[in-house]
């Protein structure tokens, strides 16, 4: 290859290739930890469902009961503070994306720039 088609190549990677690569890998890291926290938020809601369908199959009396409805009070609680930190780990992932997406722009902007002078 010559000096210009080696020069042509490079500016590619740098301005397209390499960019492009970058992007990428931040989003598969994004909705990677997007899917996990997903994950673990099922199976949390799903275990304390089972738990909950259990506890009223060994309701035989009053107390029994008494004890279900106070153990489903408790849940549902449980379920609200857990809904309230899910929804709040998936704003903080998507605000570091954003973040990191704009310092990736801001990077590529002057890499381009440096590239053309």
């Amino acid at each position: 290859m010559s000096k210009t088609q080696d020069k042509a190549t490079q500016q590619f990677e740098s301005l397209f290739i390499a960019p492009a690569r970058a992007y990428g890998s931040l989003t598969l890291e994004y909705y990677e930890k997007l899917l996990s926290a997903q994950m673990e938020a099922f199976r949390s809601y799903s275990d304390l469902s089972l738990a909950q369908a259990r506890a009223w199959i060994d309701v035989k009396d009053s107390d029994s009961l008494k004890q279900v409805l106070e153990t489903q009070q408790k849940a549902a609680k449980e379920l609200g503070e857990r809904l309230q930190g899910d929804t709040k780990k998936v704003v903080d992932l998507s605000q570091e994306f954003l973040q990191k997406g704009q310092q990736l722009a801001e990077q590529n902007v002057k890499a381009a720039s440096a590239a053309t002078k």
